[in-house]
């Protein structure tokens, strides 16, 4: 028993320094052996052109909206459409009881009538009592009294005219037409209903959806760095707002639409400012009140420095940062100012040139001021392949 003892002993002494002699000469913490230059793998910076864009949410909106309401009052004696479908400008819709208005104007023609044939009569006496007083047959004050005469006479056919004019007005209004094309809604007063000029109920609705409006928010601070962001851009290569849409299933919609405006004034409980864009829809696909996402095409940077999103990170005041390697092969850090996100990249501002080697895999291994080994990121190979690779080498 006391030989097994000390069998047992010995080998747990051998185990223990061949412990202690695997720990110094293996790995160095995150699996670097002792003593080597660490190897990253980085991403050489170069221009490239880049497209920039926003994504916003939006909802759609009527290109133009018309309440459709009478003119004059009435009953109504037809509806000459049919719900829900397309009209045109000028097209009847409603017919009011024209009796009244077609008596009115009638009465009018007549008044106009009267008036003319008065205003002849008063034109010829006027005349002769012209000859008369160059002859010195008549008084001046005779004269002046006929002249006067006509001058009432064709004042009274102008008031008839106007008065033909508003009566021929009225009875046009007895047949509502459509203001604007569009797609009209449901009537909502039927045959029978006395309606008035001013009254607040409409009969119907007219919505123009082609072309569509899309009404999308974007926070002033977004817009300010993209305005930033637009003005690197060189001037050959500025764009038009160019907008895309995806509706709310995720749909792409085919129909490429366009950037009208932007508000002037920050909405000072939101701190946003509306964008409109114009899209047509020939189709009918885009209903108004639809939620939308919006993709805006707001320029082009021709010498843009895209930095890969994985290289980046954030120091203890919240700035962002990259590891470079140097000429030297010695880390530096560098502190970024970044304008936005493209694909998977960040589009820099300042903090980087061309040229640069941007650490993107490593980054465990490597600290400022330290030599590390630089291989290009796209001769780096993943985890995955070199365990195979090493599997099929013992094999």
């Amino acid at each position: 028993m006391r030989q097994i003892s000390r069998s047992a002993v010995l080998i747990l002494t051998l185990l223990s320094v061949f412990s202690l002699f695997g720990c110094e000469r293996g790995d160095n913490g995150g699996g670097r052996p002792a003593g080597q230059t660490p190897e990253v793998a980085v991403v050489t910076i170069s221009p490239s052109r880049v497209v920039l864009t926003t994504e916003l949410p939006g909802r759609t909106a009527a290109y133009a909206v018309s309440d459709v309401r009478p003119q004059v009052g009435g009953v109504l004696q037809a509806r000459l459409f049919e719900e829900g479908s397309l009209v045109e400008a000028g097209q009847p819709l409603y017919q009011i009881d024209a009796t009244l208005y077609q008596a009115a104007y009638e009465s009018a023609q007549a008044q106009l009538a009267n008036a003319k044939a008065a205003q002849k009569i008063a034109a010829v006496r006027a005349k002769r009592y012209a000859s008369l007083r160059e002859e010195k047959s008549i008084s001046q004050q005779d004269d002046d009294d006929a002249q006067a005469t006509l001058q009432q006479a064709e004042a009274n056919v102008a008031q008839q005219q106007a008065n033909l004019a508003i009566a021929r007005i009225n009875l046009g209004y007895t047949r509502i037409v459509a203001p604007i094309s569009g797609r009209i809604g449901r009537s909502y007063l039927t045959q029978g209903a006395l309606v008035k000029a001013d009254q607040d109920q409409p009969l119907a609705t007219i919505q123009t959806l082609d072309p569509i409006y899309v009404d999308m928010n974007q926070s002033s601070t977004e817009l300010f760095a993209l305005r930033t962001a637009i003005a690197g851009a060189t001037t050959s290569d500025q764009v038009s707002a160019e907008v895309t849409l995806r509706l709310d299933d995720e749909t792409r919609y085919p129909l490429q639409g366009e950037l009208q405006f932007r508000e002037v004034v920050v909405d000072p409980t939101t701190g946003t400012v509306t964008l409109r864009a114009r899209f047509p829809n020939p189709d009918g696909i885009l209903l108004p009140g639809m939620f939308v996402r919006a993709t805006i095409v707001q320029g082009v940077e021709s010498e843009a420095l895209l930095v890969p999103q994985r290289a980046v990170g954030r120091d203890d005041q919240g700035n962002a940062t990259a590891l470079i390697v140097g000429a030297d092969g010695l880390v530096e850090r560098r502190v970024l100012q970044l304008a936005q996100m493209t694909g998977s990249d960040w589009l820099v501002k300042s903090g980087i040139s061309a040229g640069d080697r941007v650490i993107v895999e490593g980054l465990q291994y490597a600290r400022p001021g330290q030599p590390v080994n630089a291989v290009p990121y796209e001769a780096a190979l993943p985890v995955s392949a070199d365990v195979s690779s090493a599997t099929s080498a013992a094999n």
